[in-house]
């Protein structure tokens, strides 16, 4: 009978393989990061996402990380360029606005058709159950009424009172 690998087991094992294939990669030193200022082009310094381009200027500068955006001093937002060169700051800081806000209202707008959805399930079962309540309160009278009749009908047969003659003092009356 052959027995399956167990998933701890499994895992050890796969770990246990990991390990040593990454050891030599881990002793790995990272290459010396290259100065922002020696980019010239704006094509060749924002794919660095630690530098700015500043037509203003031509030059390739650090982000000012300390800062969310950057300051007049540096860059005007209308000339920065960040990521790509064919968009600006501030029109990046527009439409990522833009974008975070439809993305928040959809999100909101979600919840509340859920809520909302929640809600009408919740009337409906209310609805149910007080038609459910009706039907009976209509059936438990009607079967009231119907016993009211046949104690009525049993009173009127007693005193000779009904029109047929399945009473017992009709044969005396036609006589």
């Amino acid at each position: 009978m052959r027995h399956p690998l167990t998933a701890p087991a499994g895992f050890a094992a796969v770990l246990l393989c990991v390990s040593f294939v990454s050891q030599g990669e881990c002793q790995t030193t990272p290459p010396p990061s290259v100065p922002c200022s020696t980019y010239k082009t704006c094509d060749t310094c924002v794919p660095n996402a630690k530098c700015l381009w500043c037509f203003t200027t031509n030059n390739c500068t650090e982000y000012p990380v300390s800062w969310l955006l950057p300051p007049a001093s540096v860059c005007q937002l209308s000339q920065a360029r960040w990521g790509v060169c064919w968009l600006n700051f501030e029109a990046l800081i527009i439409t990522l606005a833009v974008v975070g806000g439809t993305i928040l209202i959809s999100i909101i707008a979600c919840c509340c058709c859920c809520c909302c959805k929640r809600s009408r399930s919740g009337h409906d079962r209310d609805e149910e159950r007080f038609a459910r309540r009706r039907e009976e309160i209509k059936q438990r009278s009607e079967e009231r009424k119907v016993e009211r009749k046949a104690r009525h009908d049993e009173i009127r047969r007693k005193y000779g009172l009904m029109g047929d003659s399945d009473h017992p003092y009709s044969k005396f009356e036609n006589e």
